[in-house]
């Protein structure tokens, strides 16, 4: 057959009660609107019937029993006759469909191979050589020595120029590194430098953080990833590696302190860290909820024995102290539900507020940390939900602000400011012991600073964030025992 274009004839089918839709793709062939064409099954060989596949172009197409392809797609060499006794036209066996949409109805023209393709000149020289030599003896075959070795300057030379060469490349491997590491945003490019582990992270160092991540990198494996899928038991959690992030487990840590640290907007960390918002906000969500586990499951509270041992000398006076109280509030965006304005709004602060109630031991580490409650609740109201006095006994003394009146709600001792009681002034004992304890409860103020170095707790605290923000608060805390030093060097032998 001659010409660009191989034609099919189509013949009218004999049979066209059947209702079959050709599955090659662009193509509207069907029996109910053309009797002409007649319409194949796919063959029963797995491998002929994976051809078929690739040639209609169906990626993950499901072959099955009322699939067809119509006639107009195979040569006509491929429809045999005569028909059927049944009036079906048949296939030549192996024969596959060749003619489509994208190929205009035309058979591809097998392309040249490269011998084919190329013009190459003739040889003439050798050519003439075979002529003049057909009547003579064979041409001479030149003798070569193979093994003859380079001579030694050379073989020096060229030695050079290889260990140059490995150098070369040795030093150009690590521009590379070194260009990829400062140009992510990652714990490793800020590993050399202490002060900005400080600044991204409020850890003390380099070494100080690592030190930390050995103690919570082992339980990483089994941490529990939030996600927006949904596992069979209709949680939003699912294990670690069915989610796995880009990042590091170590890198997402460091993302979320700086969340913690910096308060950064999560777009601003979708853009450090090259990953979409949305999975910023898992992250911070997974690693919220992964060290409010693992943090909270390590007791913090002091026994009596313990907090005495780590006294220090400037609690002589107060040696029955077990825990020194305060409370905290976090600014919060305003509702807009009225009922829900007056349970947040603060009083003190005139804001509305989350309020949260901090513990320490006289020597500074923090061994008590309550939920967060609505900003109007009274400093009295939390201690008594929050659980703390299930934790005191008669034998020890809590020390607390003078709007701590809680001296008829604790079985213990309470070390607390003289009040005037309508009087015109304190005695001299009055004055000295209220400046005394003064002096010492104003360390749990500084260590409330210290929680509040974290900026996030700086800014006015999004709704869209409540649902985590009370394990936000309670890691910030629990992560001041590791993040810094003793409040006061003094207190370091101690401590």
């Amino acid at each position: 057959m001659t010409g660009k274009q191989k034609k099919v004839s189509f013949q009218q089918r004999t049979d066209s009660r059947s209702n079959h839709h050709c599955c090659v793709p662009f193509c509207t062939a069907s029996t109910r609107f053309n009797s002409y064409l007649s319409f194949h099954t796919f063959p029963k060989d797995s491998e002929l019937q994976k051809q078929w596949v690739v040639k209609i172009r169906r990626d993950n197409f499901i072959v099955t029993s009322t699939s067809r392809v119509c006639s107009r797609h195979f040569i006509a060499a491929d429809l045999l006759e005569p028909l059927t006794p049944a009036g079906r036209r048949r296939l030549r066996p192996g024969a596959f469909p060749v003619l489509f949409q994208w190929n205009n109805y035309t058979i591809p023209t097998p392309r040249p191979g490269v011998w084919e393709r190329a013009e190459r000149p003739p040889n003439t020289d050798l050519t003439e050589m075979q002529t003049d030599n057909e009547d003579d003896d064979p041409l001479p075959c030149h003798e070569h020595d193979y093994c003859v070795s380079n001579e030694p300057a050379a073989l020096d030379l060229s030695l050079n120029e290889n260990e140059e060469l490995r150098e070369e490349i040795s030093r150009l491997r690590k521009q590379i590194e070194d260009l990829t590491v400062n140009s992510k945003f990652c714990l490793e490019r800020f590993s050399a430098s202490d002060d900005d582990i400080r600044f991204f992270t409020r850890f003390a160092s380099h070494a100080h953080l690592m030190g930390f991540w050995n103690q919570i990198e082992p339980a990483t494996h089994n941490i529990i990833r939030v996600t927006r899928a949904r596992t069979v038991e209709k949680t939003d959690q699912v294990p670690h590696s069915a989610s796995a992030t880009v990042l590091q487990p170590i890198d997402e840590f460091f993302l979320f302190m700086n969340y913690l640290s910096l308060g950064l907007m999560q777009k601003d960390l979708a853009h450090r860290f090259r990953i979409h918002r949305s999975t910023v906000s898992r992250i911070i969500n997974t690693w919220a909820n992964f060290l409010y586990t693992v943090l909270g499951a390590v007791s913090i509270w002091l026994d009596v024995d313990t907090v005495k041992t780590h006294l220090p000398d400037v609690f002589q006076d107060y040696a029955d102290t077990q825990i020194i109280l305060d409370c905290t509030e976090l600014r919060c965006q305003t509702p807009n539900s009225l009922l829900l304005q007056s349970e947040v709004f603060s009083n003190y602060k005139s804001h509305c507020t989350f309020k949260g109630l901090i513990g320490i031991a006289p020597h500074g580490a923090v061994t008590f940390v309550s939920s967060l409650y609505q900003g109007a609740i009274s400093d009295k109201e939390i201690l008594k939900q929050s659980g703390i006095v299930a934790l005191l006994d008669p034998s020890m003394a809590i020390m607390v602000d003078k709007c701590f009146l809680v001296e008829d709600c604790v079985p213990c001792k309470v070390h607390i400011p003289t009040f005037l009681s309508k009087r015109a002034q304190l005695s001299r004992s009055e004055i000295r012991t209220s400046q005394s304890i003064a002096r010492l409860r104003v360390h749990v103020d500084r260590v409330i600073r210290r929680v509040k170095e974290h900026e996030i707790f700086s800014t006015v605290i999004p709704l869209s964030i409540t649902g985590s923000i009370n394990q936000i608060f309670t890691v910030a805390c629990l992560l001041v025992n590791y993040q810094n030093g003793p409040l006061v060097k003094a207190w370091a032998n101690n401590g």
